[in-house]
């Protein structure tokens, strides 16, 4: 007969393969990329409850979820930076949750075309005061507050995407636009794979050094 130590050494032995193998796998589970995708255009949504939780809005509109409201949701779901590099921005709802994570503290930096960033309806004024307002002191003293920097050559800043806290892509055909969202066909990418947030922030990082206003030509030199 086995002595019964021994069958208790085997039944040890079997909970900690079982545990180990459930830990391999909610380990994998964390470790799988995330994949989303969105397509536009979007029903009209209202999303006034992403942008003020807890209140209970009585507009017309429907409250069910959208692609918009997904996509504001990821946006609302950074903690430390945004950085976002956008060819057209003149979606009143992207811009106001973009405001709301500046004044959670979030750090917002703006990269845009300069044919564009003064066309009709564009964000970029309201932003650029967000950021104006928080230097004057309307915001905790040393917080920065939003920059933008432009593109200074002669082709256009085409890029549409955005890195949320060096950990997290969004990227695609879509403009920041009313238009891109109620009626062209856009689509956009959401993945936290590590090999396209690293190519994406360092893309951004390059641009930034690439548009800061110390280098701005637009003005020559007087004789």
């Amino acid at each position: 007969m086995v002595p019964a130590v021994h069958w208790k050494l085997c039944g040890l032995a079997a909970i900690a393969v079982t545990l180990s193998l459930e830990g391999l796998f909610l380990f994998l589970r964390r470790r799988r990329p995330l994949r989303e995708v969105l397509f536009f255009p979007a029903p009209v949504t209202c999303t006034e409850q992403l942008l003020s939780p807890g209140m209970r809005c009585p507009c017309p509109l429907s409250h069910t979820d959208s692609a918009l409201a997904r996509l504001m949701r990821r946006l609302l779901g950074a903690r430390r930076t945004l950085e976002l590099c956008v060819f057209t921005f003149s979606c009143p709802p992207l811009a106001r949750a973009v405001l709301l994570l500046h004044r959670r503290g979030v750090r917002v930096r703006v990269i845009t075309d300069s044919d564009y960033m003064a066309a009709a309806g564009s964000q970029i004024g309201a932003l650029r005061q967000a950021g104006e307002e928080s230097v004057c002191g309307l915001v905790a003293e040393g917080y920065q507050g939003i920059e933008v920097r432009h593109s200074q050559a002669s082709g256009f800043m085409h890029h549409k995407f955005v890195v949320l806290d060096k950990e997290l892509v969004i990227t695609g055909s879509m403009n920041w636009t009313m238009q891109a969202i109620q009626t062209n066909r856009e689509n956009l990418l959401i993945t936290d794979d590590s090999v396209c947030v690293r190519a994406y922030s360092g893309e951004f990082e390059h641009l930034w050094e690439e548009y800061d206003p110390a280098t701005y030509e637009f003005f020559p030199e007087k004789d």
